[in-house]
């Protein structure tokens, strides 16, 4: 069903974490620091990482930058640093999904079955979507700003390309979290949408970028401009 890179240096934890997703039918390896994690997703074709953040040897910040700068395989964050701050030097780093200790099995299993969901599905429709002064290339996975590429992590790039498919309509959190989480919501930190969007209204600013995407008061959120597709 695919391949898990699990980085965590409690061993009980990461053995329990282990024999579950196991039972799932996935293929688990298992590593105690940054270091032995590097070799393991050098050598095999990881799908998910998912990393502590506090580690004897080094950081999973780092090792998420680092990560980052050769690959875009889906990683969460699985720590005990729960405080807001942490959570978006998190995604800052490139992470897709953050989840704090304790946390309940059943629920980081729903979102690993998610992730590899999300793998699975293949996009035959979609090619470039254009509004304004930004591009994105579906493809090719890219996204350009005024004629510069930007570096957008994989939850900003599905946050775009969600509005880009739906402009001009009132998108509520909770489709969002649907849609880009693939969840209902009651899992998710709430600031975990208003987080992300605007992390990514700051790398469309080219061109007035904050009026691209609007916050309709308790309501949702809303693409403001035109797309052209082709």
């Amino acid at each position: 069903m695919g391949n898990i890179l699990l980085l965590e240096d409690d061993e009980s934890l990461s053995r329990g974490i282990s024999l579950k997703l196991q039972k799932e039918g996935y293929h688990v390896l298992c590593a105690s620091g940054a270091g032995e994690a590097h070799k393991l997703f050098a050598g095999n074709e990881i799908d998910l990482i998912i990393s502590d953040i506090t580690l004897e040897d080094g950081n999973g910040l780092d090792f998420c930058r680092e990560i980052r700068r050769v690959s875009d395989v889906f990683i969460l964050f699985l720590t005990a640093l729960d405080q807001e701050v942490d959570i978006v030097n998190g995604y800052d780093t490139g992470a897709d999904d953050y989840i704090t200790k304790p946390f309940s099995l059943m629920v980081l299993i729903s979102k690993v079955h998610a992730f590899m969901r999300r793998k699975e599905r293949t996009d035959t429709e979609r090619t470039v979507l254009t509004a304004g002064g930004v591009t994105l290339d579906c493809k090719e996975m890219k996204v350009y700003v005024e004629g510069q590429e930007a570096s957008l992590s994989r939850k900003e790039m599905q946050l775009l390309a969600h509005f880009l498919e739906h402009p001009k309509q009132i998108i509520s959190k909770e489709q969002l979290l649907e849609a880009v989480w693939d969840v209902d919501g009651q899992f998710v930190d709430d600031n975990t949408v208003p987080v992300n969007i605007s992390r990514l209204k700051k790398k469309l600013a080219g061109n007035g970028g904050d009026d691209y995407i609007k916050n309709i008061r308790g309501i949702g959120y809303l693409w403001t401009t035109d797309v052209l597709k082709k």
